[in-house]
């Protein structure tokens, strides 16, 4: 079947998605963000999916706003929209401009984990297993009917980054998977039941603050979630000390949560319930090192 295909996407997660459609359909033009500025001297930089759209030469466009591109969207009169971690909410006239409607690849088993951050969500709470659904989208906040979803088990040592990388995989397989059945009209959109929606917002840097009131379960479930953004980290010393992989341990040294001490030549935190081990940090403005070797520099750790 020919069908004309516009693609919506920013972010790595998007990639394999847009790769895979454009071996298989007519992909006639790219809507992505546009470029931000980026790094310590904050030159622009263009999102993953522009880069990758240009390669394949496909048009790119990059609204700050997707009703500014309106005129083009209409010229590229779509087919179908296929959207994956776009970044922007589709309104009424971008929903009812292809004949096909708007699929979307959304990263989480709706409709638990709606949102921005799904991904993050789903690590940060403890799930056992996340997945990808295929949604016909509609107004809502990834709301729409779905087609289809498959899932994955998330490992104890999965952070935020690996269940990314294995997601965006999937996403694109069971796109092209999907596709067919459904632009052949053998698919009937199912509903999303309403029981078990829970939503994942947009990451700020401070969500990726520890607070050590909090078990040393939760926390390390928060170091895997904000890895590899926004980062887990805390104050120390006037600057904040980034930690990128951890343990528990039973242990407690004293009764306050925050207390530092070493644990088996590694630094610890006291939590509310348990200790927090920090096995691989990075101190501001140096490199990323053990625990080990950045406790035998930090002298004063101990409280």
């Amino acid at each position: 079947m020919s069908i004309r295909v516009v693609f919506m996407g920013s972010p790595d997660f998007a990639l394999p998605s847009l790769f895979a459609l454009a071996k298989s359909y007519e992909v006639v033009g790219v809507v992505t963000q546009p470029d931000r500025a980026s790094g310590r001297g904050r030159e622009l930089k263009a999102p993953p999916v522009k880069t990758l759209a240009l390669e394949l030469n496909i048009p790119v466009m990059q609204p700050e706003r997707l009703r500014d591109g309106m005129d083009q969207l209409c010229e590229w009169n779509p087919d179908l929209i296929v959207v994956a971690a776009f970044g922007q909410i589709l309104k009424k006239d971008v929903l009812d401009l292809p004949c096909y409607g708007c699929i979307n690849v959304h990263a989480s088993l709706l409709p638990r984990w709606r949102g921005a951050a799904p991904i993050n969500a789903a690590v940060l709470a403890g799930d056992e297993e996340t997945g990808v659904t295929i949604i016909k989208m509609d107004a809502g906040l990834d709301t729409g009917h779905m087609l289809a979803s498959k899932s994955i088990r998330i490992g104890p040592d999965d952070t935020a980054g690996s269940v990314f990388q294995a997601l965006s995989t999937l996403g694109a397989d069971l796109l092209l998977e999907t596709l067919p059945e459904y632009l052949a009209g053998n698919l009937k959109p199912v509903p999303q039941p309403e029981e078990g929606a829970t939503y994942a917002p947009m990451l700020k840097k401070e969500d990726g603050l520890l607070d050590f009131t909090r078990s040393a379960v939760e926390l390390e479930r928060c170091v895997r979630a904000m890895n590899p953004w926004p980062g887990a980290w805390f104050e120390w010393n006037g600057s904040p000390l980034k930690v990128l992989r951890v343990s528990t341990s039973g242990v407690k040294k004293g009764l306050s949560s925050g207390i530092r001490f070493a644990v088996d030549g590694k630094p610890a935190v006291q939590s509310a319930e348990g200790a927090l081990i920090l096995e691989e940090v990075q101190p501001a403005g140096r490199k990323v090192m053990s625990g080990k070797s950045f406790l035998a520099g930090a002298r004063d750790w101990s409280t």
